[in-house]
């Protein structure tokens, strides 16, 4: 009896995927996520999304697969926006044999996890990573969101056509990947388009002083400062940009999508631009449910981060229902013919091996302490 008991813990402890001694009606899903560290409001939208999107399917009874009838179970961990702590909370997920992974968002996080997932086959999607190398040459990456080389044409196409800009500044944190991604991409297209980046000033993740860097940036008297950086640095950023007497316009990417830039910022953020990827004053009418839904449950806005979370789940959904299965490589199997996925943010397409989808961005003007659309840039 002994032998038989002992036997019966080793075959629990060696099965890591769909192990016999787990809740054989339940799908596990892992959500990366950056809790605490620099970007807390993203991880905390990013789960409330999860949460959320989970409790809709339980409430409809759950997801029929492998002959029967489960529920959704969301394992949320903290990566503390660190990269070895992302990596390691991938890895912690293949041990718990989740059927997918959502998560983490900044690409500073993404792209370690990725390495991890990877590696052991494990269905990963993040919904805010933009940096186009996430899920080049993977097979088991994906994201819901656009590209940094997408997104870059269309800010740098803005200034130079829009605000009618042809000399553009560009702060920067170096040693940020989606930071640095994105800079780089803007600078090669604004001059491709005819401008002159007349500054390319870097800083290092946690700087507060940029008094230096602005300095250069007034000098080269550029009409416009681009600030691809996290919602949590801009405000201070600009502060220090207007008392260093930089007039012109600034704009951002969708690393400012989130509304505490307004808390931060308050009155110097009214009249800026960013690029994003959905804008809740524009939204369809799964969008506005979307945004409708949360709000109730939550108090809040979904923010980009929240929104992108809910179409990561969407899409890792419907491959489970089609797939009939909560084995990864059958899951797998549909999330790679994955087509044209209607989300909240947006349709996104995919094309044959590519976890990216091609997908509009928006342009949002900040009016009145609020996010407000101006205007959609399609592929």
């Amino acid at each position: 009896m002994k032998q038989k008991l002992i036997v019966a813990v080793l075959i629990c402890i060696g099965i890591t995927v769909f192990s016999s001694c787990k809740d054989s009606n339940v799908i596990s899903i892992g959500v990366n996520a950056e809790l605490t560290g620099s970007i807390p409001v993203a991880g905390k939208s990013c789960v409330n999304a999860a949460k959320m999107a989970a409790a809709e399917i339980n409430d409809q009874g759950g997801i029929a697969v492998d002959g029967k009838t489960m529920r959704v179970e969301i394992l949320a961990e903290d990566n503390e926006d660190k990269a070895e702590s992302a990596a390691a909370v991938a890895q912690k997920f293949v041990s718990k044999g989740v059927v997918a992974m959502i998560g983490p968002n900044a690409s500073r996080n993404a792209v370690p996890a990725a390495i991890v997932a990877e590696s052991n086959k494990l269905i990963m999607i993040s919904p805010w990573s933009t940096i186009p190398k996430l899920t080049e040459k993977k097979k088991y990456i994906y994201r819901s969101c656009f590209t940094d080389d997408f997104q870059g044409v269309v800010v740098s196409s803005f200034i130079y056509k829009k605000l009618k800009a042809r000399r553009a500044a560009v702060l920067f944190d170096i040693t940020s990947e989606y930071n640095k991604g994105i800079a780089e991409v803007f600078k090669a297209e604004f001059i491709k388009a005819g401008g002159a980046v007349t500054a390319f000033e870097s800083y290092s993740t946690g700087d507060k002083d940029f008094s230096a860097q602005l300095s250069k940036i007034k000098a080269s008297r550029a009409d416009v400062l681009f600030l691809p950086n996290y919602y949590n640095e801009v405000p201070l950023q600009i502060q220090q940009a207007r008392q260093q007497g930089l007039k012109g316009m600034i704009v951002g990417s969708d690393s400012w999508g989130s509304e505490e830039i307004l808390t931060l910022g308050k009155d110097i953020m009214n009249g800026l631009y960013f690029t994003t990827h959905y804008a809740p004053d524009m939204a369809t009418e799964k969008a506005k449910k979307f945004i409708a839904d949360y709000e109730a449950k939550y108090g809040a806005k979904p923010d980009d981060v929240a929104a992108l979370t809910y179409d990561a789940f969407g899409m890792l959904f419907e491959s489970v229902k089609k797939a009939k299965s909560r084995n990864p490589e059958n899951v797998l199997a549909e999330l790679s013919k994955l087509s044209n996925f209607p989300g909240v943010t947006g349709t996104m397409k995919f094309s044959s091996g590519s976890g990216s989808p091609v997908k509009s961005a928006v342009v949002i003007q900040i009016r009145d302490n609020a996010f407000k659309y101006y205007d959609t840039v399609n592929p």
